[in-house]
């Protein structure tokens, strides 16, 4: 036995307002979350510059900018890149944590 937990198992035993307050949360993270490709649209950086800025060519950014799964450390470089910061935090119910082992 692995000894996870599907989330919703963990819900289970949750009261009605508990459970509604997290679906609103959940309904507000979804809204306010965009891909890198979106930001990097947003912020009006195209594949090139970024490209030019990270020291590698365009298709290794195209690539980059649309995979579901990376390192923390190209994460920041790419943020970094882009003129961000990136922060690590961990959101529970009655607070958030920034997770320090993760700043550069």
């Amino acid at each position: 036995m692995s000894g996870h937990n599907p989330f919703s198992d963990l819900k289970k035993g949750w009261s009605p307002e508990r459970l509604a307050r997290s679906e609103a949360r959940k309904a507000k993270l979804a809204a306010e979350m965009v891909s890198l490709e979106q930001l990097r649209e947003g912020l009006g950086i195209s594949q090139e510059e970024l490209a030019n800025l990270m020291d590698v060519q365009q298709p290794a950014i195209s690539k980059l900018v649309r995979r579901p799964d990376m390192k923390v450390s190209t994460l920041r470089a790419l943020i970094t890149a882009m003129g961000g910061q990136l922060h690590i935090t961990a959101n529970f119910p009655d607070r958030s944590v920034e997770i320090g082992d993760f700043r550069a």
